[in-house]
């Protein structure tokens, strides 16, 4: 029977290999949640940007729905919601008729090419790198047209 002597250290050991997998998941978790938390951020200053463009006549209000999307106000901000958004990832918003009785008019604003960038670019041996968000759009129905 091992006694209290033989066992000395044996938790500082099993700690130590423990800690990597431990500090591993938690970073990892903690950038995946950063992601996830600035995808939700620029769905929705998408949402915004085509809200606010639905009651603005046709090619009316670009400049300013871009800056709503890219710094969260209409007027040019000098910090983008998300770190390296830019004017560059925001497609021309597109106004439209769809269906055929009644037909609904629609404006359509969308972001593409945005890439997240993490704050640790490996953890441990679990590569991060760039994220590439999918293509986050919105469309609203617009009484103007």
């Amino acid at each position: 029977m091992f006694t209290t002597n033989k066992q000395r250290g044996v938790a500082l050991v099993e700690f130590a290999l423990v800690v990597p997998f431990l500090l591993t998941l938690m970073l990892v978790t903690i950038e995946f949640s950063r992601a996830f938390y600035q995808y939700n951020t620029l769905t929705k200053a998408v949402r915004d940007a085509a809200r606010y463009l639905s009651v603005q006549m046709p090619g009316t209000g670009v400049e300013e729905a871009t800056n709503l999307i890219v710094y969260g106000t209409t007027t040019p901000g000098t910090q983008p919601l998300a770190p390296g958004l830019s004017a560059t990832h925001v497609d021309e918003p597109v106004w439209s008729v769809i269906g055929a009785a009644p037909t609904v008019n629609v404006v359509t604003v969308r972001i593409q090419g945005y890439q997240f960038v993490p704050l640790w670019g490996t953890v441990f041996w679990v590569d991060l790198g760039m994220i590439p968000f999918p293509i986050i759009s919105a469309t609203m129905p617009s009484p103007l047209i």
